[in-house]
């Protein structure tokens, strides 16, 4: 596509949107994501995030050491660190099956993160890869290699961009666009608008937007512009709930995604790194299906683009696993509840499928027999269970040795006994969850609807106290139904996946259908996370988190 040619689209478009722009809202703006779009984005479940830029060369935060950061350093940062970036080994093709045997559906890069660099060639600025010795519009290369692949086309785009602070004279921060001067703002949307057009014409049909920074009008702006020139593509951030480095405490019925790093930084950081294992980044996709969302699991290239040898480990540890037990997460739904203790769910309501996803399994021996109990489901007169990837007739080297996978209904739940019986590591071991597929399942009880609602800090005889309220407001067809509270120390942004650890209150008095508890606040400036527990005959049911400061 010639300069010329983009030239003209611009022209053309920002006509036809100009024009359009007073027909829209605020309200109209904030979601246009056709429903049946967004049911096809829940079921991919499982896409890679790319943080890539140029300051990848010194292994630093991508884009926010240019907060606060002295006149000297902003400009050898623009000026100088972009001659030497050149992602030469840079192997979209690679990249893309590796994220397919991870059992990936879909990959989402970062066409311009929030420093204002664009990883593409594009009119609108000249803080652009192809100033770099690379030359090459790497963008290009992303999205094409993923979409032969097979895989959905995903764009990050930072609507917040400091390169045009920095370069209109006003201080480098995380936008406040309140105090940007009218006649600047209007460039800064203008810039906003055009970068979106150029990555919609020059690229096919993109699949799917994560806007991140530049919340209202800037975002707004580019929204409007992409579905106006792409109504079939689904923003994510910006228009759905997508947490950060952490996932919500309960099963949600609106579309979410969460988006997390194998370490503590999302670009390469080649020091002072600690990395997630494999078998801990696939309990957290496990989780994270249960409890219907999906899950978008970030690499940061090397300078030269290649990924780092951790990271593509543990993208080979999850490719083994999905290999054998990808059905499990892909275009599933959740259960009744998503877990009982280590054993998480995912279901496919149209087939009546269930997946029993064993976790926290360690030492299983090959051939060893283990017996599982299953409180929320029933089985039927066609119920069918298996273990995903086995045939159930053969131990390598233990002819004897029974294979079978068995079931019984009692009254109390469906029991279940099964045998680690495939050899997939040379050494027999296997620390990853096991799946059980049940096939022809029902629910085997309706559970309880409970809330964490907000906690107070009260004084009582001059004593600080959190107060932690919950409500019930569904009892399902629960006859004994208990609750109380789990707490925590909020662990660290990037440490909220990597700790499980929660204090627990005595079981509470329910009062019209609510119920509390005062906890002595021992000191101030502490934050807590805190949640509602029901306790079942069943299985425990767990609600939203919520936080408080002692502050």
């Amino acid at each position: 596509m010639t300069k010329l040619y983009i030239t003209l689209l611009f022209l053309t478009f920002s006509v036809v949107l100009t024009a359009q722009t007073s027909q829209y809202s605020d309200a109209d703006i904030l979601n246009q994501n056709k429903p049946e779009r967004v049911e096809w984005f829940r079921d991919l479940g499982f896409g890679m995030f790319i943080h890539f830029s140029f300051d990848s060369q010194l292994g630093i935060v991508i884009s926010h050491s240019m907060v606060g950061a002295s006149d000297d350093y902003l400009d050898r940062y623009i000026n100088t660190l972009p001659k030497t970036f050149n992602p030469n080994n840079f192997d979209a093709d690679e990249i893309a099956t590796l994220a397919k045997l991870a059992g990936m559906k879909y990959v989402v890069f970062t066409a311009k993160h929030h420093s204002g660099f664009c990883m593409w060639d594009t009119e609108t600025t000249d803080f652009n890869i192809t100033n770099t010795p690379y030359e090459k519009d790497i963008l290009d290369e992303y999205v094409q290699a993923v979409r032969n692949a097979g895989l959905a086309v995903g764009i990050y785009f930072s609507p917040e961009d400091f390169h045009f602070l920095h370069e209109n004279g006003l201080e480098v921060r995380r936008t406040n666009i309140n105090d940007i001067p009218h006649h600047l703002m209007k460039k800064y949307l203008e810039l906003n608008e055009l970068q979106t057009i150029e990555l919609m014409a020059k690229y096919g049909d993109i699949d799917i937007l994560f806007y991140d920074g530049g919340e209202g009008p800037l975002v707004e702006k580019c929204k409007q512009v992409a579905w106006e020139l792409h109504p079939d593509v689904v923003v994510t951030r910006g228009a759905m709930i997508t947490p950060e480095q952490t996932i919500p405490g309960t099963t949600l019925t609106d579309p979410w995604e969460a988006c997390l790093t194998m370490g503590t930084q999302w670009a390469y950081k080649p020091a002072n790194e600690n990395y997630k294992s494999g078998k801990r980044l696939l309990e957290i996709l496990i989780e994270t299906r249960a409890k219907g969302g999906n899950q978008l699991l970030n690499v940061g290239p090397k300078p030269n683009g290649e990924l780092p040898e951790e990271q593509e480990a543990r993208l080979r540890e999850i490719a083994a696993w999905n290999f054998v037990n990808g059905e499990a997460i892909e275009a599933t739904s959740p259960w009744i509840i998503p877990n009982e203790e280590n054993v998480w769910f995912t279901w496919k309501p149209k087939e009546k499928t269930l997946y029993a996803i064993l976790t926290q399994q360690p030492d299983w021996p090959r051939g060893e027999r283990r017996e599982f109990v299953l409180h929320s489901v029933k089985s039927t007169a066609d119920t069918k269970v298996e273990v995903l990837g086995q045939s159930d007739k053969r131990i390598e080297y233990q002819p004897e040795t029974d294979a079978q996978t068995y079931y019984e209904q009692k009254d109390d739940g469906l029991y279940l006994s099964c045998v680690r019986a495939q050899r997939l590591y040379n050494n027999h071991s296997w620390n990853y969850p096991v799946v059980l597929k049940i096939t022809n399942a029902e629910p085997a009880f309706i559970p309880p609807s409970i809330l964490t609602e907000e906690a107070q800090l009260v004084q009582t005889g001059g004593t600080t106290y959190i107060q932690f309220n919950g409500k019930i407001t569904d009892y399902g067809d629960s006859k004994e139904l208990k609750v109380f509270f789990q707490y925590r120390p909020l662990p660290g942004f990037t440490n909220q996946l990597g700790t499980q650890e929660w204090d627990e209150t005595k079981f509470l008095e329910i009062e019209n259908d609510s119920f509390q508890y005062k906890l002595p606040a021992k000191s101030k400036n502490i934050t807590y996370q805190y949640r509602t527990v029901a306790k079942l005959p069943e299985a425990f049911i767990y609600s939203n988190y919520r936080t408080i400061s002692t502050n």
